[in-house]
């Protein structure tokens, strides 16, 4: 964030750190009086808070574009895999085939008064999506309190306007096999930027199996790949990264075809090779 005065720059900083408080406090899957805690334990959550109806509403139109590959009911999956591979000794995949029936994300039905889920023992996790959502709406706050120009990094990062004299803001691009080394920079205007792969978090000692879990099959990632999308908003790009990261060439091209304003990296061994 560009701006001349100190004091006003702190203020605008505290309002920021305000509003993702007041978000984490409706997203989080940690904290035991969350609106999504509650929504997982109960299965359906009356009058939910009006963030979490716009955020499922736009995760189920990702997950109807990327044909399931991105689907916020796979809480199912990455919890028995976490539990898997905390079990001493654990080196093989877990059984996972049960679970697929509760994943499907047209079994969350979302409506102003009610969220409810269409079968017991489904869940929902919203890591995949609720970073970018909470980048784009802190640059809404900003922007109404007179920011022109800034570079938000929130876990996504999210450009407004230039970084002066017309110059573009330049974002980092992370090599999966040493994510504190840059492999690219990309020069954004009026662009959000996300990166996801399964180097992220990995569940076994090995490092053979990352926290990004396929829908559709209940399979991993491939822990050493990773996935950048520069896009319109952080949103956006959150949460295709995260279904890209599962999905071949092809597939991918056929979505970007259908939503329009996508770029898309795939980065490995070292290299960066943009795939649309």
């Amino acid at each position: 964030m560009l701006h001349p005065d100190p004091a006003e720059a702190r203020r605008l900083v505290g309002l920021a750190v305000r509003e993702i408080e007041r978000l984490e406090a409706i997203f989080s899957l940690y904290r035991p009086d969350s609106a999504v805690v509650a929504l997982n334990r109960a299965g359906r959550l009356p009058d939910p808070p009006i963030e979490l109806v716009e955020l499922l509403a736009r995760a189920g139109e990702i997950s109807r574009a990327s044909g399931g590959a991105f689907d916020v009911t796979v809480q199912p999956l990455w919890q028995r895999y976490r539990d898997h591979f905390a079990e001493p000794g654990a080196d093989r995949l877990p059984v996972v085939s049960d679970l697929l029936p509760l994943v499907d994300w047209r079994g969350v039905g979302v409506e102003p008064r009610e969220i409810a889920f269409a079968r017991p023992g489904m869940a929902v996790t919203l890591n995949g999506i609720a970073q970018g959502y909470v980048t784009d709406r802190v640059a809404a706050v900003l922007r109404r309190n007179g920011v022109e120009r800034m570079l938000l990094d929130l876990g996504e990062t999210r450009t407004v306007g230039d970084r002066g004299a017309g110059r573009p803001w330049r974002v980092g691009v992370a090599d999966p096999t040493d994510p504190a080394r840059s492999l690219a920079t990309l020069e954004c205007f009026e662009r959000a930027v996300a990166s996801s792969g399964g180097y992220g978090t990995v569940f076994d000692p090995a490092g053979r199996y990352g926290h990004l879990i396929d829908p559709r099959t209940g399979r991993t990632a491939p822990v050493l790949r990773g996935t950048t999308v520069a896009a319109p908003d952080a949103t956006l790009a959150d949460a295709l990264s995260t279904a890209f990261s599962l999905m071949d060439r092809n597939e991918i091209r056929a979505v970007v075809r259908q939503i329009g304003g996508v770029d898309v990296y795939r980065l490995s061994s070292g290299q960066v090779a943009r795939i649309v």
